[in-house]
């Protein structure tokens, strides 16, 4: 079991069509950086890993953990260098998404922008399809 890196928030995203790529998941650079940032004093994980799990008051949330290999269900993204890997219950739900970094006075987190959401609780942190 690896330990959870940081916190992270769902968006739904309307109006925005999906738009086909190769990857199911899409980094902005400011994903890629923290990543990059995350593991470059930790050289014993490969990459980081998106999970889903029950939880809140909407049914769904994500988690982020480092990871040291790539389980054989897993859905390898490459990206500007950095990996990341989406766990076999989360791949349905990520299609699509954007994973971003914000930053603001109050909070830093990973933050997915993802156009397959139809609602989320208040706060953010859990989600339904």
């Amino acid at each position: 079991m690896s330990a959870s890196v940081v916190r992270a928030t769902v968006r739904a995203v309307s109006k925005r069509k999906i738009l086909a790529t190769k990857a199911a998941l899409t980094l902005t650079p400011a994903a890629v950086s923290k990543i990059r940032l995350l593991l470059q004093d930790r050289p014993e994980y490969i990459g980081l890993k998106v999970g889903v799990r029950t939880r809140g008051c909407n049914g769904l949330t994500y988690t982020l953990d480092y990871t040291k290999e790539k389980e054989k269900s897993d859905e390898e993204v490459v990206q500007d260098g950095v990996r990341v890997f989406i766990a076999k219950k989360a791949q349905l739900t990520l299609l699509g998404t954007e994973m971003d970094f914000v930053e603001s006075k109050l909070s830093s987190e990973f933050v997915f922008n993802n156009p397959n959401i139809k609602g989320t609780c208040g706060c953010g942190e859990s989600f339904n399809i």
